[in-house]
């Protein structure tokens, strides 16, 4: 199935509204509405931007993941390796594949030497299956491929798996990770979270009425704890420059707007495929679903509030 929508999602509200209601809805998307209109938990898989071009880099990573050696990682082949050894078993030190591409290209920049991946479900997720799921989609995606280590962190409410994994196989291909790559690894990641048994789901954030946010993984895990800088700056800037922020207010709700008018529409038209085929169960939960959307909010109005909530929140603690 997830190879079937590797070049788009798989809830594709945009070609549906094109198509009109008559167009059959497929056993896995019926399943995949069900999921989303009954607000199953969504997976998360990041690809975290931070370099990894050098060995130093890696280390610290490793170090990072690896909680400076306080626990080991599990790796691709069943060991348990401490950091250090990580770094020396998978020879990073040789030259990568690449490397003379990128150079006959202009292209001074050094090539990554692994990828950093994050594999993350909400608080309240069993972290024993998180790993096992995360287990079990590694083996399927790099095994006998590219080299990978893991580890499990519990140390914050949503359990989540920090993945390594050699940028380049043992046979010198490259891994290039795509928009559709996520997708596709979102869409089995859930698959195999469902496996153990967890209500998971994989549906673009639009779909879900959440507009699509391209933050960095430091800065979106701070916002979700109420605690990002960059955030609360930006909600800021309407003090500093009022006029500026209500006319970049004005313009990012105007395509937000756009998006929510297209999102709706596609899925009142699942809606009437849905009833057309004696899903009339189906229909409706589609049309409570968009009842119930949720308001659309800028970035900054919506740090603004949590920022408003934070501080009344502490004045009521007495702080």
């Amino acid at each position: 199935m997830a190879e079937r929508y590797f070049n788009r999602p798989l809830l594709d509200l945009t070609s549906h509204a094109r198509r009109g209601p008559t167009q059959r809805l497929s056993p896995a998307e019926i399943q995949q509405i069900r999921r989303t209109v009954g607000r199953s938990p969504e997976v998360m898989v990041k690809v975290l931007s931070q370099s990894a071009s050098t060995v130093s880099h890696v280390r610290r990573h490793v170090d990072y993941v690896s909680r400076n050696g306080e626990f080991d990682l599990e790796t691709d082949d069943g060991q348990n390796l401490s950091g250090a050894d990580l770094v020396a078993d998978w020879d990073l030190e040789v030259p990568t594949a690449g490397s003379a591409e990128k150079v006959a290209r202009g292209d001074d920049r050094a090539p990554r030497l692994v990828h950093k991946l994050v594999f993350s479900m909400p608080s309240g997720t069993s972290p024993t299956a998180v790993l096992k799921a995360v287990g079990a989609f590694t083996r399927e995606e790099f095994a006998l491929k590219h080299r990978y280590a893991m580890a499990l962190h519990t140390d914050e409410p949503h359990p989540h798996v920090h993945v390594i994994v050699k940028a380049v196989s043992e046979r010198g291909v490259r891994l290039n990770i795509r928009k559709e790559t996520l997708r596709r690894w979102r869409a089995a990641f859930a698959t195999q979270l469902r496996a153990q048994g967890v209500d998971a789901n994989a549906t673009e954030r639009t779909a879900r009425g959440s507009p699509h946010q391209n933050r960095k993984f430091g800065i979106y895990r701070a916002d979700q704890r109420g605690e990002s800088t960059f955030m609360l700056q930006r909600a800021l800037a309407f003090d500093r420059d009022p006029e500026g922020a209500r006319a970049a207010d004005r313009a990012a709700r105007a395509r937000l707007m756009r998006s929510r008018e297209q999102v709706e529409r596609g899925w009142l038209t699942l809606a009437d495929a849905a009833g057309q085929e004696g899903l009339q169960d189906v229909a409706s939960q589609i049309r409570r679903f968009v009842e119930r959307l949720p308001t659309v909010r800028t970035d900054r109005e919506t740090t603004a509030d949590r920022s408003r909530e934070k501080y009344f929140l502490e004045q009521a603690r007495g702080r």
